[in-house]
């Protein structure tokens, strides 16, 4: 037997020493709010002893459009809609909680709710009244509740590759094909999820950002150390964890059919984890809403096909975006 106890020792050993090879320990805070936290970025208290990490640039005394991020992003990836709208808009975007520079929440409250309250307070805390909100992928579900839940506060919605509606299934001829994220179901894999909070290997998210989209420019190295070292961001990982262990929650159909806010629907045709069909699913099921599909791009048609986008955006901004208004103070 002691050959046994030598041999599960050595195994143990094995296992250790790999591990302090590979492991990818969080970053330091300060270090990363010195490299992305700078001017014109702000650090804002909200409810619940949250610090949101939040932009905001543009003329205070114009429309407001507010822009909500993906899973696993942040800000910095609606940095070609900001730098081309923040001279006639006043554009205003923000890491939620468990991403970027805002990191975890206290209370580990992944919720959609708590998402949505995270929204409201932003809005609150900035004096916003009516606003346009946009959101990609996991952003464009908070987006799509947040005006269930607050019409009276919205002009207009932007939903990009958006989550939020039913889960649809993907046609058999595409089942063959390397679709979706390696990432992402590294992360919703039990078991093996539990290493992703102490080993995360840059190559791992290098090529979970190039499975995401079509324009391989836009997982350059630097959107690939972005995206690793904000992850790592202390309780991010964990964060993250917590997200992809909760099932999956859409809004149901006459939630969505009952959103009335005038909607501009924005896809990739080339979406490997949100397919294009969930967009015309919105499309069919909303009843004020516009959609735009644009062939040859992926998950994030922002960054992959800005000119195009922003040639669809801007003429509907120009009919949905009005000045904002500062509501009145809740007692």
């Amino acid at each position: 037997m002691k050959w046994v106890w030598r041999g599960l020792l050595a195994l143990l050993g094995i296992f250790v020493i790999a591990f302090l090879i590979f492991r990818t320990p969080d970053t330091d805070a300060a270090t990363m709010r010195a490299k992305y936290g700078g001017p014109p970025s702000q650090f804002v208290k909200i409810g619940g002893g949250v610090t949101v990490h939040l932009r905001d640039e543009g003329p205070k005394d114009a429309p407001a459009i507010v822009l909500l991020h993906g899973s696993n992003a942040d800000l910095h990836t609606w940095e070609p809609w900001v730098a081309a709208l923040k001279g006639q808009y006043r554009m205003i975007r923000f890491d939620q909680v468990g991403h970027g520079l805002t990191g975890p929440d206290p209370k580990q409250d992944y919720s959609r709710d708590n998402y949505l309250a995270d929204i409201l307070e932003v809005a609150d805390a900035l004096g916003l009244g009516q606003f346009v909100l946009a959101g990609n992928s996991m952003g464009g579900k908070h987006a799509l509740a947040f005006a269930a839940a607050h019409p009276e506060r919205l002009t207009g919605l932007v939903l990009v590759d958006s989550a939020g509606g039913p889960m649809l299934k993907v046609a058999a001829k595409d089942k063959d094909e390397d679709s979706g994220n390696i990432g992402f179901r590294i992360a919703q894999t039990p078991g093996i999820n539990l290493l992703v909070e102490q080993i995360t290997p840059r190559s791992l998210i290098a090529q979970s950002l190039e499975q995401s989209v079509s324009v391989k420019s836009v997982a350059n190295a630097a959107a690939v150390d972005r995206y690793w070292e904000l992850l790592r961001y202390p309780g991010n990982r964990r964060a993250t964890l917590k997200r992809f262990g909760t099932p999956y929650d859409p809004l149901t159909e006459a939630e969505i059919a009952a959103v009335t806010t005038p909607t501009l629907i924005l896809w990739g045709e080339e979406d490997r984890l949100i397919p294009a069909e969930a967009g015309r699913w919105l499309a069919k099921t909303m009843p004020s809403s516009r959609l735009v599909i644009y062939p040859g791009i992926g998950h994030l048609p922002h960054e992959e096909a800005p000119e195009a986008t922003l040639g669809d955006l801007v003429p509907w901004l120009g009919e949905h975006a009005s000045p904002a208004i500062v509501p009145p103070t809740s007692g």
